[in-house]
């Protein structure tokens, strides 16, 4: 077997977008601008967008550690009451589970790749019976 054959069925990395490329584009919308979507994954990945000076509010993740890669633009990270840390592009942030967080986008507005370990579906059980 060659380095470029496979075992069927062997997962192959592959490239699932150009962020710049999502960027460029001053007319999309803000928000999510491409998720992971790949069947058998472990992991969510998400690239938002935030318009100049928009927000998302205080929030706390209870469950999962966030990594937050900054790609463009700029903003501070914190409570909404006291900005904390400063967010420019190549700013790569942990956010531990539990922590309390807010995002405010500068005035070139701030887009950022969200990663973190996959939920778990949601699941229908039957009650138990008593």
């Amino acid at each position: 077997m060659t380095d470029a054959e496979t075992t069927p069925g062997t997962p192959l990395p592959r490239v699932l977008c150009n962020t710049e490329s999502l960027l460029s584009d001053d007319s999309t919308p803000a928000g999510a601008l491409w998720r992971l979507a790949e069947s058998g994954r472990q992991l969510d990945a998400n690239l938002i967008r935030i318009p100049p000076q928009g927000r998302i509010d205080t929030h706390t993740e209870p469950d999962l550690d966030v990594l937050l890669l900054v790609v463009a633009g700029d903003g501070t990270l914190g409570p909404a009451a006291d900005p904390q840390t400063t967010l420019a592009p190549g700013t790569l942030v942990w956010l531990p589970h539990g922590s309390e967080r807010s995002l405010v986008a500068g005035s070139s507005g701030l887009s950022y790749v969200t990663v973190h370990r996959r939920r778990p579906g949601m699941q229908i059980r039957t009650r138990p019976s008593t």
